[in-house]
């Protein structure tokens, strides 16, 4: 029987402040182990207490902030490019900025831990998948009212990008450094294999092509892909969703659907069988990069140090579809601003965000990163055409957004639900298991985890 952890129904007398922070108690208890994009959340979830509105008409903004940021796609010189950018302009600000981990988890587990300290950071990265903690957690404000406030023009950002972080009708981060999975080629190798230039449309073509890349590798697998939490669970959403599987359909997990067992048998096959694909050790966008396989699936922002270290002509396109479609996941991370800090730190933090996301600096961004540029002016302005000329993989992850889908719950929500997938997912890649055999275990797993870490406490 399909496991099922309903939360549709878990606040039948209304939202509490304390059961709101009974149920971020739960969720902060366990490390969610997910990578980039979060689920869009419905309103049967429950609402989170309301806070009063802040009026910021008689607020002064204060006269220093920190920022934590793990600077995405090694961006820490185009992060400190940004604050002097915003300094000069507002001199009365100082933006000081902290290398709080080396990852998004890094930094939500240590935001978590300061949480009611003086250590509190006035901006803080908000992954897909942590924005979410936060905000039950009362550890953010909503940002519409300051945004207004700012004339920060909200609608410009991308509707999928922005709306990543809505909830009741409440935005509670903007985006930063947004991404998505990508199907990279070594160029020189498909026209040594005699295939046109371009991605596969989909996997059935690609399995066609494999051989032939194969052949001009002397027999090794044309395809890289990656393993370990973060990631594998991530791309996996392309396949499985384009077989017609999930992992869940909002709190009932899926993992087994026929659609979705099939998906991870495919995933079995392409490696332990074909042959077409191979996990790498440490990093497949590294060994790509490297020239150790003709192809793989890794993020946008990935691609600048691809383009750097490759020495070969390196291609992109969408990633391929399946029988029920073309899909893919976004990512990446979002800024929030702290609750626990004062009005005039939260003016001054918004006033940065706000530069921070604007079209200009987004365009910067993303061209020394490859992430996608979030605001839509941008995407098409003269900073991003000019390298779209120059490198036109740039274009593909923007391009691609038509085919973004929010990630399933039970990876996104679900404390630890990313390790249980991910789990599955290298019995299935690297111990040959059926995907009917590896499943149960994370569909028990995570039933499991959502009952002693989230439905005890609601």
């Amino acid at each position: 029987m399909t496991p099922r952890f309903d939360l549709s129904h878990a606040f039948p007398n209304g939202v509490t402040r304390r059961n709101v922070l009974a149920f971020g108690a739960a969720l902060s208890g366990t490390a969610l182990l997910a990578a980039c994009a979060g689920p869009s959340v419905g309103g049967d979830v429950g609402a989170v207490s309301s806070t009063p509105l802040q009026d910021w008409t008689n607020i002064k903004p204060a006269s220093s902030i920190t920022w934590w940021t793990n600077h995405p796609g090694n961006s820490m010189a185009t992060e400190q490019a940004m604050i002097d950018g915003f300094q000069k302009a507002n001199p009365g600000i100082v933006v000081n900025m902290v290398t709080a981990g080396a990852n998004y988890d890094e930094i939500a587990q240590k935001f978590q831990a300061a949480s009611g300290t003086d250590s509190v950071p006035d901006l803080v990265g908000a992954s897909d998948v942590w924005w979410f903690r936060y905000m039950i957690n009362q550890q953010i404000i909503p940002l519409d009212d300051l945004a207004a406030h700012l004339n920060a023009n909200t609608d410009d950002f991308n509707t999928t990008l922005y709306d990543d972080y809505k909830y009741n009708d409440s935005h509670w981060a903007m985006p930063y450094a947004r991404s998505t999975p990508l199907f990279y080629y070594n160029r020189s190798l498909w026209t040594a294999a005699g295939l046109p230039d371009r991605a596969p449309e989909t996997w059935d073509e690609f399995d066609e092509w494999a051989p032939k890349l194969s052949a001009v590798m002397n027999g090794a697998a044309p395809l890289g892909i990656g393993k370990g939490t973060s990631w594998a669970a991530w791309w996996f959403c392309n396949i499985m969703w384009g077989k017609g599987g999930a992992y869940s359909d909002q709190w009932t997990t899926k993992l087994d659907m026929p659609e979705t067992i099939e998906a991870g048998e495919y995933l079995r096959a392409m490696i332990n069988e074909n042959k077409s694909a191979a996990v790498s050790a440490t990093d497949s966008a590294a060994d790509f990069g490297a020239g150790l396989s003709a192809c793989t699936v890794a993020s946008t922002g990935a691609l600048t140090g691809i383009l750097k270290s490759a020495t070969f002509d390196v291609g992109t396109g969408f990633l391929p579809a399946g029988p029920k479609g073309a899909f893919t996941p976004t990512g990446g991370t979002g800024m929030a601003i702290a609750s626990g800090k004062s009005p005039e730190q939260q003016l001054a933090a918004g006033m940065f965000l706000k530069y921070l996301t604007d079209a200009d600096q987004t365009a910067t961004f993303s061209a020394a990163t490859g992430y996608m540029p979030v605001r839509t002016s941008a995407m098409d302005g003269a900073t991003m055409s000019a390298i779209y000329t120059q490198k036109p993989q740039f274009r593909t992850a923007v391009d691609q957004l038509k085919n973004a889908r929010s990630q399933d719950w039970a990876r996104a929500f679900v404390p630890s639900g990313d390790k249980y997938l991910t789990t599955a997912l290298e019995q299935i890649m690297l111990q040959n298991s059926a995907a009917a055999d590896a499943f149960p275990k994370a569909a028990a797993d995570i039933t499991t985890s959502y009952d002693q870490n989230v439905k005890a406490y609601l």
